[in-house]
């Protein structure tokens, strides 16, 4: 795919929605940490579900750490991997409390020295909370990447790096949202929805639908 074509797919990307947002809840930097990492092999409304009555009683490392690993598993329990998750955290505001003084550090260093803490859900924390060009791909990143021929890759920090290197400047901060919304609706895994996209016409996918 050449430069040209990147253009005018993020431009109408952009143009369909101005301002892409995650659809996790929060309200602070730590519920979004928080909500990432129980976002692993999760979906967003399940992790919702879940964080919406959990940030009610304990959104601070503090407050986590006072409830505890029995009551933190409670509100979890509906997510997968609940129990290693809930570890991870309890261990991840330990250090947040010792180390950072209770604040989520803007570092993608300290971010991936917290347990449960990959690249991806530092990427996430960096660009959605500090507003830091960073690109997390997930399963729908990887997908569209791959597909649309936007960024080609064999593994998802390839596509990581040519998305940082091809996404042209002035998309590079709200890609990664573009991508996985695009993937999560419209260019969906087992069948994409060709006659509903909007750079069908760009997209070099050689399976593209009716539908």
């Amino acid at each position: 795919m050449n430069r040209v074509k990147r253009q005018q797919i993020f431009e109408r990307l952009r143009l369909a929605n101005p301002e892409p947002r995650t659809e996790l809840h929060y309200n602070s930097t730590f519920e979004l940490l928080i909500a990432v990492m129980l976002s692993a092999q999760a979906t967003d409304v399940s992790v919702n579900k879940a964080t919406g009555p959990l940030f009610k009683v304990a959104n601070t490392p503090k407050a986590i750490k006072r409830l505890g690993l029995a009551q933190l598993k409670h509100y979890i329990r509906t997510i997968g991997l609940f129990n290693t998750k809930a570890a991870n955290i309890l261990k991840t505001c330990e250090i947040l409390i010792e180390q950072h003084g209770s604040v989520v550090p803007a570092d993608r260093a300290a971010l991936e020295a917290l347990p449960g803490v990959g690249r991806k859900t530092a990427n996430v924390v960096l660009n959605t909370a500090f507003r830091q060009i960073a690109m997390a791909v997930d399963t729908h990143v990887f997908r569209v990447s791959n597909r649309t021929g936007i960024a080609p890759g064999k593994n998802v920090l390839e596509v990581e790096k040519r998305l940082l290197r091809l996404v042209p400047e002035e998309f590079l901060l709200d890609a990664h949202h573009w991508l996985i919304l695009h993937g999560r609706y419209v260019c969906l895994a087992r069948k994409p929805r060709c006659a509903a996209c909007v750079i069908h016409d760009l997209c070099e996918y050689r399976h593209k639908t009716d539908e």
